[in-house]
């Protein structure tokens, strides 16, 4: 952005137009802004800013009065800045809300605000026209901000370092600072952010707090039905009431199930003893019980049997006794013995045969289950390690495919990566020339726009010359009826003045002195001929001239009017209609072509990014290719040295093309027969001993019994049928003595027999408190049952509502952390930080950085701007303080303790570095021309030395710096000055150039 020229009128100080050539200012670079304390030096800089963006910096703004109290009446205040936007020369023209004095009636009236913005363009005669773009005052705004590429507190802090603000921005506190800094960088967003936050957590609060009293009136309900109080922690873990809740039913359920029981056993016994009522039974344990008198008979005639001898008994005893001899001497004696020994006898044979040497003793046997053992544990090491070799190899075989597919592929990117720079040179040409007419399109644009306005020029140039000839013969005619009333005039002041005397005459009174000789007497006075004019007849023939002068001149106006505006429109135009046409026509030929030239662009250029990726994507696969292929190459050689140490293993063992299967099978088969052999060794010497002791006890056995053998025993041997019949009559005589004995024998029969009689009243009034029990116990089942289903409705309502609670306490939990945290509240924010500060802190750690590029110079390299985080006196939140290092001490301390000059170095740096960043920020706006608006009375020699070689360093570039200061020293430094001198009827500038 650069200023031309400036005009300003009825606005602050300046009541009478003021015109500034910023232009004449800018060939030094460095000019000084000069004037007396309220002479109107800041209010060039609000003009500025009002003409840009209808408004002006600071509190002055809030005023809203920005017309001249020295201003006549009805002078309009009014603001003219010519300025180049982005290379675009412009003009704007705006004039603010001001209230005037009715011009009918009384009273006053407001004269809203407005805008002109228009654009200066060359026509075709090389003179240079400006066109209006528009009079709206958001579209203007919107023009302007994105023109300049700022808005308007940027602008103030990027172009107009505004007085004394900085001070105050140097030394304040964060929270001021961070107000300051969230204007100029626009972060509005984040306080918005941390807004939606805390109202997000309000409203989930509410609603979790709606959700927290629906649980807890069902968790009173619930206590209240199941007469248990609820855990004392269940605000702070909800879930412990969905197992309080079932607990309790399932607690009420049991009661219930029980109850339910003891209810059908009550009813139950009262069954029995209304049946047992009915049938007039006696009490139980009464003396004479019906059971217990029949059973005493029958027990005496089951003894009295057993006491005559032995009989049937002892003949069946003797003959089972010899039975059980004879069948143990036979299994002892003939089938146990030799039946082991045979099979171990087999098992040696065969075992013999298998080891291919004579094995006879158990000492042999154990030795060859020794070695069979030490073989299939030397097998089974060896197994894995063959297994483990195996997938050794099938891993190195897959290493080798992949590395022979990894040079495989590596072929293939070396024969791409020579396509790809090929595909590359031939785009380039074709890109070239579709960005060519993509630029081409604008500048075709603009010549068919400046060929169509020379056409409709020319359309209204012949239209023009249409009218205009018809003008010229309206002028002539006019002119000629003018010719004619004046020759018309002419003639009557000459008949008037022919007859002038017989006027005379006619006026003269009797003693009156003629006027013309002053004789009183009148002998013949002169007489008026026929038809003379008279005074009126001149009069209106005047009139009548004078009515057509102002035709004349009315026709002269529209020829010399039209007459302009052909000249204007031919010059516009240029040439003739048909040439015109012809131009737009090729025009739009060649703009056609240029536009399907330049669609080329977006896939042209696709292409080639396309084919730059493709290239970077083959690098890096050729680099991960190659990386690939030493991995596999080392794996491959780490894989080849431990298959063959797993192979020197192996080989140790056994041969490598050994089948370890038939040997362990083989071994395994030495082992099992070993240890049958073994087996069968104690199993035949356990079957001999067996024997031997088996015979000495059947022999000891058939003695007792009166034989004199075993064998004389087996000779008593009963028939099947006799053994029969008298195992039958025996049994039979045993069964009859138990059941007499059982029944004789009952619990409740002895107890009743020994009990002295029952107390049948007791025994009734116990009946009837029974009774009454069971009908208490009917109640409660009913009460138990109706609270298990009170109970059971509650649960599923208590957990319904935890269902809904619960996503509403875990939002709320999520957005209370996160909003803590943006707030600088959470634990995790060390720094107690808000969102927007941890923003504004990256900011202005930019802009200490750049500030501190000027303040070394400044300072002589002594001071430098430090950018902490820390919370600074009396601070609840950090991230925005600033220190000032003294390196000449090495110590940093509080800006509040530097003096006045060295307060204004530091400030000026932080707000030329707020300057920069600001710029970099808004897109790189391009800043022709920049105000710093400060106090330099504070300064010695040596620093405004300093400082003025600072800002002669703003100039490089062709930048234009402007130094608003009234202070005498600069006035010497600086030759080229623009003074406001101030009166009692307003300000008014002066220029001084060098």
């Amino acid at each position: 952005m650069r200023l031309h020229h400036l005009r300003v009128v009825g606005f602050g100080p300046f009541a009478d137009p003021v015109s500034i050539d910023f232009d004449a200012l800018s060939d030094a670079g460095l000019f000084l802004l000069s004037g007396p304390t309220g002479a109107g030096k800041s209010s060039i800089l609000d003009a500025v800013c009002f003409a840009l963006y209808g408004d002006v910096p600071g509190d002055r703004s809030a005023a809203k009065r920005l017309r001249s109290d020295h201003a006549a009446d009805d002078v309009a205040p009014r603001v003219v800045l010519e300025a180049t936007l982005s290379g675009r020369r412009f003009r704007i023209d705006r004039s603010p809300a001001w209230t005037r004095l009715k011009k009918r009636g009384t009273g006053t009236t407001t004269e809203q605000a407005r805008v002109v913005i228009a654009e200066r363009r060359p026509a075709d005669d090389g003179q240079h026209l400006w066109h209006p773009l528009s009079t709206r005052l958001d579209e203007t705004g919107h023009l302007v901000t994105r023109l300049v590429g700022m808005t308007l507190p940027q602008f103030c802090q990027v172009a107009m370092l505004p007085q004394g603000r900085f001070q105050a921005f140097l030394r304040a506190r964060s929270e001021e600072r961070h107000a300051l800094l969230q204007q100029v960088f626009q972060t509005g967003r984040f306080d918005r952010t941390e807004r939606w936050l805390r109202d997000r957590r309000v409203a989930l609060r509410r609603d979790s707090e709606t959700h927290r009293s629906t649980v807890a009136d069902l968790v009173s309900r619930v206590s209240e039905v199941g007469d248990d109080q609820a855990p004392d922690d269940w605000q702070a873990d909800p879930a412990v009431l969905d197992g309080w809740a079932t607990g309790l039913g399932e607690a009420a359920a049991s009661a219930s199930a029980a109850q339910a029981t003891l209810t059908e056993t009550l009813a139950a016994a009262e069954t029995a003893a209304a049946v047992a009522e009915s049938a007039g039974v006696e009490p139980r344990g009464a003396p004479g019980h019906p059971r217990r008198s029949p059973a005493r008979p029958g027990r005496a005639g089951c003894r009295r049997p057993r006491a005559r001898g032995p009989g049937p008994a002892r003949r069946s005893g003797a003959a089972r006794r010899r039975g059980a001899f004879l069948h143990d001497l036979a299994l002892a004696s003939s089938t146990a013995a030799d039946e082991i020994e045979r099979r171990h006898h087999a098992a040696l044979a065969e075992l013999a045969e298998l080891v291919g040497a004579p094995t006879t003793d158990d000492d042999a046997v154990a030795e060859h289950h020794r070695a069979a053992t030490r073989v299939l544990d030397d097998l089974a090491r060896v197994r894995p390690l063959r297994r483990q070799a195996a997938e050794l190899q099938a891993r190195l075989d897959r290493t080798t495919a992949a590395r022979h597919e990894v040079t495989a592929e590596l072929d293939r990117l070396a024969v791409r990566e020579q396509e790809v720079p090929q595909s590359l040179a031939d785009l380039e040409p074709r890109l070239t020339a579709a960005r060519d007419a993509a630029a081409e399109v604008a500048t075709l644009d603009r010549e068919l726009e400046v060929v169509r306005s020379r056409v409709l020029a020319a359309r209204s140039a012949e239209e023009l010359a249409t009218e205009l000839t018809a003008a010229q013969l309206d002028l002539a005619a006019a002119t000629q009826t003018r010719l004619l009333a004046r020759e018309a005039l002419v003639e009557i002041r000459e008949q008037r003045l022919d007859g002038m005397a017989a006027e005379i005459a006619r006026k003269l009174a009797v003693g009156a002195c003629c006027p013309v000789c002053g004789s009183a007497d009148h002998p013949s006075p002169a007489a008026p001929a026929s038809g003379a004019p008279d005074e009126a007849t001149e009069r209106d023939a005047r009139r009548e001239v004078d009515d057509l002068e102002v035709v004349v001149e009315a026709h002269a106006q529209q020829v010399r009017g039209l007459e302009t505006r052909l000249a204007t429109a031919r010059a516009e135009a240029g040439d003739t209609i048909d040439r015109l046409v012809a131009a737009e026509a090729d025009v739009l030929t060649r703009a056609a072509a240029a536009r399907a030239a330049a669609a080329t662009v977006a896939p042209l250029v696709a292409r080639h990014d396309a084919l730059l990726l493709e290239r970077d994507d083959l690098a890096r696969q050729r680099d991960a290719l190659t990386s690939s292929a030493a991995q596999l190459d080392t794996e491959t050689a780490v894989l080849d040295a431990r298959l063959e140490a797993l192979a020197e293993q192996v080989r140790a063992v056994v041969p490598d093309d050994a089948d370890l299967d038939a040997l362990t099978a083989h071994h395994q088969q030495v082992e099992d027969l070993a240890r049958r052999c073994t087996d069968t060794a104690a199993d035949l010497r356990r079957a001999r001993t067996t024997a031997e002791s088996t015979q000495q006890a059947a022999d000891r056995a058939a003695a007792d019994a009166g034989f004199v053998s075993s064998t004389e025993a087996a000779a008593a041997w009963l028939s099947d049928a006799d053994l029969a019949a008298l195992l039958a009559t025996i049994d039979r005589h045993e069964r009859e003595l138990a059941r007499t004995a059982e029944l004789l024998g009952d619990d409740d029969l002895v107890r009743a027999a020994a009990a002295p009689a029952p107390d049948l009243v007791m025994l009734a009034d116990a009946h009837r408190r029974a009774e009454e029990a069971a009908a208490a116990a009917r109640h409660r089942d009913l009460a138990l049952r109706e609270r298990v289903h009170r109970l059971g409705g509650l649960t599923g309502e208590v957990r319904s509502a935890l269902d809904a609670w619960a996503p509403v306490r875990s939002d709320l939990d999520l957005v209370a952390d996160l909003a803590a945290l943006v707030e600088g509240k959470h634990p995790d924010n060390r720094h107690q930080m808000r969102l927007s500060a941890y923003v504004l802190a990256h900011r202005l750690g930019q802009v200490v950085e750049a500030a501190n590029l000027r303040l070394s110079t400044m300072s002589d390299r002594r001071y430098s701007l430090v950018h902490t985080g820390q919370r600074g006196a009396g601070e609840t939140r950090g991230g925005l303080s600033l220190l000032v290092r003294d390196d000449w001490t090495g110590d940093s301390r509080d800006p509040a303790t530097l003096s006045g000059g060295e307060t204004f170095v530091v400030s000026l740096a932080l707000a030329l570095g707020l300057a920069d960043v600001i710029t970099q920020e808004a897109g790189g706006a391009d800043l022709d021309t920049l105000f710093v608006d400060e106090g330099f009375g504070s300064l010695d020699a040596e620093t405004l030395e300093d400082v003025m070689d600072t800002l002669d360093t703003l100039r490089d570039g062709g930048r234009v710096v402007g130094v608003v200061s009234h202070v005498p020293e600069l006035q010497t430094r600086i030759p080229t000055q623009l003074r406001v001198h101030r009166g009692r009827t307003g300000s008014h500038t002066s220029l001084s150039l060098a």
